[in-house]
């Protein structure tokens, strides 16, 4: 009766067929994230002056980018190994973190270097989280 013995479920694997199909948590997300960076690009843009055109479409101009590069890079990311993964998380949060910084009238040497210190922090938590959760 060897074949009558239970089995362990099987984890279902996602497939590219499955990546085709988007719910509304992989869209939502970014969206709300480029909608937070780019209200924060425009905030600082504005340097206490007046709200005009200029600073509302360079803010909906970076949470765009944003939010575009998020996007793909939810999209793209699970299927690169670990350490591309953590890695492109990590240079997508110093760019976007440098790029803030420097928007405030900062050194360029300055900006960098956070943005370079902000970059190896998030991509050694995502090394972290990715390889503890290893399949």
């Amino acid at each position: 009766m060897a074949h009558a013995a239970p089995t362990a479920p099987r984890r279902h694997r996602q497939t590219a067929a499955d990546t085709t199909h988007l719910s509304k948590a992989a869209l939502t997300r970014p969206l709300l994230m480029g909608l937070v960076y780019g209200v924060y690009a425009a905030f600082i843009k504005r340097q206490t002056g007046p709200v005009d055109a200029g600073n509302v479409f360079y803010g909906i101009l970076c949470g765009a980018i944003f939010a575009a590069c998020m996007f793909a890079l939810a999209r793209i990311g699970p299927r690169l190994k670990r350490e591309a993964h953590a890695a492109a998380y990590g240079v997508f949060a110093g760019i976007a973190f440098g790029y803030l910084y420097s928007l405030a009238e900062e050194s360029v040497l300055k900006s960098c270097a956070l943005g370079l210190a902000v970059g190896a922090g998030v991509g050694i938590a995502a090394f972290y989280r990715y390889y503890t959760r290893e399949e």
